[in-house]
């Protein structure tokens, strides 16, 4: 592992959220509106994902293109978590903030093939093709180079994904561990402050 020199603070920040979820999730809303309010200056952006993970880590690939990988930071739920993993993977230095991550969503998405609705939104449908499951397999990454710049938040109660598989999968970088919770972590606005702390964000001047 290289050490990276002193740490800027960070000026972008990029909001991935989870499997049939949206920009709607109450976690991406709660993070948007801290941005708007206390940190305006600061580029925010929370896409809605395609289902397709090659779409969607070309649609992050090309949003992000210009951005700079020591002063970014992604925070991704879920299905987002690994595509931050992902992300971080790519772009060696940034930041990554991981919230109840999928860790083999290959895995665990195979059983979903066919057509889903939206959590949000019972209305809108999409279609979660076979082949998403090799893309998934595609997307997989090994140790990342600077744990350090990667925190993870997750819930032991969580009812989705299994609390020690995502502690194994980070284990040297700094993690809270809650106990209960829920696979939402309904009480995301209580761990807000730890959040903005890591990431560092300096007011305006």
């Amino acid at each position: 592992m290289t050490l990276l020199t002193q740490p800027l603070p960070t000026t972008h920040v990029l909001y991935l959220h989870g499997f049939r979820s949206s920009p709607q999730s109450t976690k991406a809303r709660q993070m948007a509106a801290v941005m708007a309010k206390q940190y305006p200056h600061i580029t925010w952006w929370c896409p809605h994902l395609p289902p397709s993970p090659k779409a969607a880590t070309a649609l992050i690939t090309q949003g992000t293109a210009d951005w700079p990988s020591r002063r970014m930071a992604v925070i991704g739920s879920s299905l987002g978590g690994f595509y931050a993993t992902w992300l971080a993977m790519q772009r060696g230095g940034c930041k990554a903030v991981l919230l109840n991550p999928a860790i083999d969503p290959a895995r665990d998405l195979a059983k979903y093939i066919g057509e889903q609705t939206a959590w949000h939104d019972s209305a809108e449908r999409f279609y979660f093709a076979p082949e998403f499951v090799d893309e998934l397999r595609a997307l997989e990454v090994g140790p990342l180079p600077h744990p350090e710049r990667v925190w993870a938040l997750i819930a032991k109660g969580d009812e989705v994904l299994d609390w020690r598989e995502m502690t194994a999968r980070y284990p040297d970088s700094p993690q809270v561990v809650m106990e209960g919770g829920d696979h939402a972590i309904s009480n995301f606005e209580t761990y807000l402050p730890q959040v903005l702390d890591f990431l560092d964000l300096q007011p305006d001047v």
